[in-house]
């Protein structure tokens, strides 16, 4: 049996992927195939998570053993099977590339091909280019920070930033923090 995934970026709209893998095969070699179709470096963390229909995260499957002190199992690349975890058409996994910044590929079990074998698997749609694997984590809050204060701050569209005032701040007329607050220095 054949699995047929397909691979989509958020980050980058041209990117897509198809692979073709032999059901077969383990969780491992789809992250080499993976790697061979992107070019990205074997160097780092990844994990693979079988997702919902609203790409909720459920069972992770990880490059490496976790210690983990949970009650959970642990499953790892080289031992998983795709077919022990994959049955039906249309079902979702995410690609976690960048652990630190849990930036991800989305990936959907686009066609299962029955009675067909592969013996190595192989990338049949490479259209345009991979998000760069690492980014660093200041570049990606700046980013995701939205700073919107006009209308709806805090949900009250008739928020008026000059109607702030002393009322309700009782106390703070007693700190003394004058002589530190030209530095810069509140404590």
């Amino acid at each position: 049996m054949i699995f047929k995934f397909l691979i989509l970026s958020d980050e980058v709209d041209n990117f897509k992927r198809e692979i073709k893998i032999d059901a077969d095969a383990t969780f491992l070699d789809l992250y080499g195939s993976i790697l061979d179709c992107t070019g990205y470096s074997d160097k780092e963390m990844a994990s693979f998570f079988l997702s919902d229909n609203k790409w909720r995260k459920k069972q992770e499957i990880t490059l490496v053993e976790m210690d983990t002190d949970s009650d959970e199992d642990s499953f790892i690349m080289e031992e998983c099977i795709l077919s022990d975890f994959l049955e039906d058409e249309k079902q979702k996994l995410m690609f976690v590339f960048d652990y630190l910044t849990e930036r991800a590929l989305y990936m959907e079990l686009s066609e299962i091909i029955p009675g067909r074998n592969l013996k190595k698997p192989f990338c049949s749609i490479s259209e345009g280019e991979a998000p760069r694997q690492i980014m660093d984590i200041m570049e990606v809050k700046q980013e995701a920070v939205s700073l919107d204060l006009g209308e709806s701050f805090y949900g009250d569209e008739n928020f008026d930033l000059d109607e702030l005032d002393k009322e309700g701040f009782d106390g703070l007329d007693e700190l003394d923090i004058s002589s530190d607050t030209e530095s810069g220095d509140l404590y």
